[in-house]
């Protein structure tokens, strides 16, 4: 397998409500020398989270302890910038399964699904009520099922539903990237090639 299969993920979120996010800032381009997909999440944000010195900074929310979980919640317009699929990699490999958004770069998007990562839009309005319960208790968990293609806030009930291209959503259930997709097909690739 690629990646984790995803089925229904339950989870604590971390906010990230800024805006605008891009690729450079979710992992700077000096970080792109390595070709395997390990070690990335160090650097995950690497500009935000850690001052000249390397010291983490005290007021960026991956520094800080109150919040954890493998959801990220993230503002609007996420994902933008460069193509570069190393920014989801630095995502997966911090321990991020899903990244929540009320839009995200179509680029972005795609490399998500590539990699394991599951992208899910919602309302501006349904993000800004995960943010509001996020920061009122962090504890509060999300629950993010793919088969059934709803997110819901489960300290309330309130969910949502959102939209996946169907052979992705087989994908990410199965672990498979597209490559494992047709590896997993070589009986039947095998048996039309011999009737050739």
């Amino acid at each position: 397998m690629a990646y984790d299969k995803f089925t229904v993920l339950r989870s604590t979120a971390v906010p990230l409500p800024t805006e605008n996010v891009d690729t450079d800032q979710i992992i700077p381009a000096r970080f792109l020398k390595a070709t395997e997909r390990e070690g990335f999440g160090d650097n995950l944000f690497r500009d935000w989270r850690y001052d000249v010195e390397g010291n983490p900074k005290k007021d960026f929310v991956l520094n800080d302890s109150t919040y954890s979980g493998k959801i990220l919640v993230a503002g609007k317009n996420f994902g933008s910038g460069s193509s570069r699929e190393h920014a989801v990699w630095a995502i997966y490999d911090y321990g991020f399964r899903c990244v929540v958004s009320s839009f995200f770069a179509d680029i972005f998007k795609n490399n998500c699904l590539n990699i394991g990562v599951l992208p899910v839009t919602v309302s501006a309005e349904f993000a800004d009520k995960l943010f509001a319960a996020i920061q009122a208790d962090p504890s509060t968990e999300i629950e993010v099922n793919l088969p059934e293609q709803k997110i819901k806030l489960l300290s309330t009930g309130e969910f949502e539903s959102f939209d996946i291209n169907e052979y992705k959503k087989d994908n990410m259930q199965n672990g498979f990237d597209d490559i494992d997709y047709l590896l997993n097909m070589s009986t039947e690739i095998d048996a039309f090639a011999a009737s050739r």
